[in-house]
């Protein structure tokens, strides 16, 4: 495999590639988001991206718009061409058959089936072969599908709101609402990119959320999986996590003998102190292609996943209101007693939801 030194137009079409597979933000799960640009020089002869599980990949529509355009052409696609017959054929066969003579991918796939034969399928049939092209960026992309693949587990987010003094809610318990409706809009289209969305029984007793993404502009999404965990097996089919908006996944204690809905799936995991053992839960999440995970939860089930080391960043709103001293806390149990054990995190993007402001961390390992 070649690694040159890249022209501008190279850095532009793979740019612009990012920018397509960014489009199947909200329905190509399981699958990765994937974008494709078909180019002889600087111009643009075909592009697309991979919409939806088991419709064509982003190679297959380039190649269609680019029809017989693509003879010499070269090829920008931000993930490795599959080289492998699943619901759709190998793209990396049909790169060849059009006659692209040149592929500049960002990165590789490490999905099983993948994991460089693409790569291999076109050196063998003579197509120059690049790799690494904002690979950062692709991988960033994708990072739910990496996590998924490479580490067994999905990519871990959680979402709090809190106030300035850091409560997010009343003593007791009373938390609506601390943020504004601009911020409440803005998490809808963070839960749509997920494949799962993760809460405790406490929640849903507390509130009775009902978990689904509902976008202002009813823009097509793949409904996330809605998980709760049930330690206790305190809940009952009334509960609007159960209803048939968006499909269920209960986890409950191996001694359990759970009363869900016929509708509702369901999977044991043993327990870990006075709760579930979060690694299996995350592990077998995983197994049923769950890349992304996003956690609504209270501070008990939130701070067991950062005292676990299970959070990969954190999406917090903060609304500039004050809760007073005896407001509940933003995360509970992480036993810190001394400065040198607090958790240290790196802030990757903040900006301002209506009144409230946003903060992107993740944790500094």
């Amino acid at each position: 495999m070649t690694t040159l030194a890249w022209s501008a137009t190279d850095h532009a079409m793979m740019a612009r590639a990012l920018q397509l597979a960014a489009r199947g933000e909200f329905t190509s799960k399981p699958n990765p988001m994937v974008g494709c640009v078909i180019a002889r020089k600087d111009k643009i002869v075909g592009e697309g991206f991979h919409l939806r599980a088991g419709e064509p990949h982003a190679e297959v529509h380039a190649l269609r718009e680019a029809g017989d355009k693509a003879r010499g052409a070269t090829a920008y696609v931000t993930l490795e061409p599959c080289a492998h017959m699943g619901r759709t054929p190998p793209c990396a066969d049909s790169l060849v058959a059009a006659g692209i003579t040149r592929v500049v991918a960002a990165c590789r796939d490490p999905f099983a089936s993948v994991d460089g034969e693409g790569f291999r399928k076109l050196m063998a049939a003579g197509v120059l072969t690049e790799m690494g092209l904002m690979e950062p960026a692709a991988r960033e992309l994708n990072r739910g599908f990496f996590s998924r693949i490479e580490r067994g587990r999905p990519w871990v987010r959680v979402k709090l709101a809190m106030s300035l003094d850091g409560r997010t809610a009343m003593a007791d318990g009373e938390s609506k609402w601390i943020t504004s409706r601009a911020a409440r809009a803005d998490v809808q289209a963070w839960r749509a990119r997920c494949s799962a969305i993760l809460t405790g029984s406490g929640t849903v007793l507390a509130d009775d959320p009902q978990l689904t993404a509902r976008l202002v502009d009813d823009a097509p999404v793949v409904a996330p999986l809605r998980v709760v965990l049930d330690t206790r097996g305190r809940l009952s089919g009334t509960r609007r996590v159960f209803d048939d908006t968006a499909p269920t996944l209960a986890v409950h204690a191996l001694d359990m003998i759970p009363d869900y809905p016929d509708s509702v799936a369901a999977f044991a995991v043993p327990r870990d102190g006075d709760g579930l053992d979060l690694h299996a839960t995350l592990s077998q999440l995983a197994q049923r292609d769950i890349n992304e995970v996003q956690v609504e939860a209270g501070a008990t089930l939130c701070g067991a996943l950062f005292r676990d080391g299970l959070v990969d960043e954190l999406l917090l709103y903060i609304a500039p209101v004050l809760l007073g001293d005896k407001g509940r806390p933003l995360l509970g149990g992480l036993g810190i007693n001394l400065m040198s054990d607090r958790h240290n995190l790196e802030l990757i993007d903040s900006r301002q939801v209506g009144p409230d402001l946003r903060l992107l961390l993740r944790p500094v390992r």
